[in-house]
């Protein structure tokens, strides 16, 4: 019930939104794919859902990113949000965003992210991968 609600407020949330989207997938031991909406210059919340091979293992967060740093090259971000399904708890991402290309619609990314647990277990997820953004034009 709650991964549903969850997944209902951010799909209300998102169509209400006129902005730049972006899709990303994430490899590690816990490896997700990600969707988020750019409102304005920094403030980035972001759908996750994990890629784990059964759906028994089904996890989502929703993660509100800030935007420190941004140059031509690079994105510097920080977040928080809850996270449902295996490993419940809050979220508190960290990470680069590298986009080293002239046309910046592609791009790679690396994130750390402790997972504080609501039950007494928490663990650190890092992760890399590849990062698509759709242009407004």
């Amino acid at each position: 019930m709650k991964k549903i609600l969850l997944i209902a407020c951010f799909s209300i949330f998102s169509l209400a939104a006129f902005s730049q989207t972006t899709i990303t997938f994430h490899q590690s031991n816990l490896p997700f794919l990600g969707v988020n909406y750019q409102f304005g210059e920094r403030f980035i919340p972001e759908f996750r859902v994990g890629t784990d091979a059964f759906l028994s293992d089904l996890s989502v967060e929703l993660v509100a990113n800030y935007k420190f740093k941004t140059t031509d090259r690079f994105e510097f971000y920080g977040g928080i949000g809850p996270r449902i399904g295996d490993f419940d708890g809050i979220v508190v991402p960290v990470g680069l965003n590298i986009y080293p290309f002239d046309q910046k619609d592609f791009g790679f990314h690396i994130e750390g992210a402790p997972i504080i647990g609501f039950s007494d277990s928490s663990i650190f997820r890092g992760s890399f991968g590849l990062r698509y953004r759709f242009n407004k034009d």
